[in-house]
């Protein structure tokens, strides 16, 4: 491909991303992966730079551009490098007309900016995120593991984690084969910390999608007690079996729940459970640097729905913790209506339960519980508190 013909393709791409971002579609991952499955003309190299003008384009963008000329074209003002390249050459975009200006800067929608918990942290929300490691305690220990990954470097407050370079190929290493590492972002083996759960306990993690907090938890238990991973959908919960095995987590149990019944699934369990996670679904403002065009996929509606969704989530939740047990509620997400106001309603709705202060060198107090942000933490956002229940 010729380097006009790479910009083309990036135009091509950012049309389906934007579309399917307005209806609900894929991530811009899969919808790279296609295109190219289905062009295989495209070498390395090709498929590289493409992905790079894409990403570098949905990066600088906050509101939903109208297609992906647009989107291209408001990069390429600011790169002359890469307006150059708008040639009108067989396989290349059309000139840049004089008063086209295209899609303008931003790192978060408008109507979104005032419901943050802290003020835009540009860079650090939109920048690559590193690659985290955190050592599985149920096969290795950091001492043996550390010497495998010689590029890495640990992170403040995580005796288990690693840290390495963004893109670092960890799935080809023997050590993620064997189950000796699993790749979990600092936030999140921050949050599996302040569930404090021991061996012996009965635990469940009550959204548990492919398992990553799952797994962090089994390790925490040494492979004792009893551990049920839940969630209601089968594809996600599906992924955590062979990641289990290869972790030695065999002792997890899984449980598929009904999305609106989840309550009666849930029955034999009311009283049991010393801690219960909820990583509930959420905006997923926190992850950003991963995910940029998530950006364009919400909406104040949306927004609305997930509030009263980890509301509903966090009342079938609170009958399964026993006398005196922990309650960890936890979101990707940046806005104190999912995070410091969500906790402080749970409060108002459920006499008796108090917000435990959480001991971490992590994060910042915030409301009820921490709040961990890319910039102020070097993590993905995050926020997690601790409700004790009731004798």
């Amino acid at each position: 491909m010729t380097p006009a013909a790479r910009v083309q393709a990036a135009i091509e791409l950012l049309d389906a991303i934007i579309a399917s971002a307005r209806d609900g579609g894929p991530a811009a991952d899969t919808l790279i992966a296609r295109y190219f499955k289905e062009r295989r003309y495209a070498g390395s190299r090709d498929r590289r730079a493409v992905r790079d003008h894409v990403y570098d384009a949905i990066r600088r963008v906050a509101e939903r551009p109208a297609d992906g000329r647009e989107a291209m074209v408001g990069l390429a003002r600011e790169r002359p490098d890469l307006g150059a390249l708008f040639d009108g050459s067989a396989h290349g975009p059309a000139p840049i007309a004089q008063d086209e200006r295209g899609a303008a800067a931003g790192a978060v929608p408008a109507w979104l900016e005032p419901l943050l918990a802290v003020p835009v942290e540009r860079e650090a929300l939109l920048g690559r995120a590193p690659v985290d490691l955190r050592v599985n305690r149920l096969k290795a220990d950091p001492v043996q593991v550390a010497p495998l990954f010689p590029e890495a470097v640990p992170i403040f407050g995580l005796p288990d984690a690693l840290r390495l370079a963004e893109g670092f190929p960890v799935e080809q290493s023997e050590a993620w084969k064997q189950g000796l590492a699993e790749v979990q972002d600092a936030g999140s083996q921050f949050i599996s910390t302040a569930c404090a759960v021991q061996p012996g306990m009965t635990v469940i993690d009550l959204c548990a999608g492919a398992g990553g907090k799952t797994l962090a938890l089994a390790a925490a238990m040494g492979g004792e007690g009893r551990l049920i991973a839940a969630d209601t959908i089968r594809s996600r919960l599906g992924r955590l079996a062979p990641r289990a095995e290869r972790a030695g987590a065999t002792f997890i149990e899984t449980l598929l729940l009904d999305q609106g019944h989840e309550a009666r699934a849930l029955q034999s369990l009311h009283d049991r459970a010393d801690v219960v996670l909820v990583d509930a679904p959420c905006s997923g403002t926190g992850t950003w640097r991963r995910n940029p065009e998530a950006r364009w996929r919400l909406t104040p509606a949306r927004l609305d729905r997930l509030v009263a969704e980890q509301a509903r989530i966090l009342d079938f939740a609170a009958p399964l913790v026993a006398p005196r047990g922990l309650l960890v509620y936890a979101t990707c997400a940046l806005t104190d209506k999912e995070g410091r106001d969500q906790m402080q309603a749970f409060l108002e709705r459920h006499d008796g339960w108090q917000a435990e202060p959480i001991q971490q060198e992590s994060g910042r107090v915030h409301g009820q519980g921490r709040l961990l942000t890319p910039a102020h933490d070097g993590t993905d956002g995050f926020y997690f508190a601790r409700l004790r229940r009731p004798a």
